[in-house]
């Protein structure tokens, strides 16, 4: 059956395999791994440390290379593109949201928002950045910089420049690890909410079952290979099937 607009794949990965070192020092990162990642959906990577969740979220989102097998960005095949192809795929296609905020101390956040953009030689859209401030609540403070904000808030400075450019998907890997409880709740339904409200697609990785709940679906890695998938998870049900992975290993 042929996926509508809405449910076709942003991202696809097809026989994805990643192998680091040789010989004595090989390690198989990713063990041949087929998945597609949705548009307009929200989904959570998870398994055990060392399961290889981090690696394939780079590698999909072309920070890293593939050793067999693809990585797509729609149609795009990324082990295909030259350098700056790939550069210019990441700036205009992609959005990144990372554990440590990654934001410049000597800019404001409006600053850290449009940094991309600026980069890119390209203008910002008044209209789209005003609403993407506003559903960040941000609008008080785009004129501080990342000192003078709360964790939660420079962690919603970047998920707003990460939405900025309008790219086709969004990777976050673990946004919530330096944030309490309060503030990760904050920016996982400002998450949620770019997929459902705006339009987006977001692929997180995370270890934390109660943050994996408010993704539409759950796919497990154990040693490399994709083990499981949840869909309309709850934090129950992903913290069972983390406990049966855990046993598993």
């Amino acid at each position: 059956m042929q996926l509508s607009p809405a449910t076709a794949a942003v991202a696809t990965a097809a026989g994805l395999t990643k192998i680091y070192g040789s010989d004595d020092t090989r390690v198989v990162a990713l063990d041949a791994v087929s998945v597609e990642f949705r548009r307009e959906q929200f989904t959570a990577i998870m398994g055990p440390s060392g399961s290889g969740k981090s690696t394939l979220m780079h590698c999909m989102a072309g920070l890293d290379t593939v050793s067999h097998g693809s990585a797509r960005i729609g149609s795009t095949e990324l082990g295909t593109l030259k350098d700056k192809e790939l550069t210019r795929l990441r700036r205009e296609r992609i959005g990144f949201v990372f554990q440590a905020f990654n934001l410049l101390p000597t800019l404001t956040a409006l600053e850290n928002i449009t940094l991309p953009l600026s980069i890119a030689g390209r203008s910002a859209d008044r209209s789209w950045l005003e609403h993407i401030v506003a559903t960040v609540g941000l609008g008080a403070r785009l004129d501080h910089r990342p000192n003078q904000l709360s964790g939660g808030q420079q962690q919603r400075v970047a998920v707003a420049r990460a939405l900025a450019a309008r790219p086709e998907i969004v990777f976050a890997d673990e946004p919530t690890g330096n944030l309490d409880s309060r503030a990760g709740a904050e920016v996982l339904g400002l998450l949620r909410g770019s997929v459902r409200e705006l339009g987006h697609s977001v692929v997180m990785v995370t270890h934390d079952p109660l943050a994996a709940s408010y993704a539409d679906r759950v796919v497990f890695l154990a040693d490399g290979r994709i083990v499981d998938e949840l869909a309309r998870p709850d934090a129950d049900s992903v913290l069972e099937r983390m406990k049966a992975l855990d046993h598993a290993g």
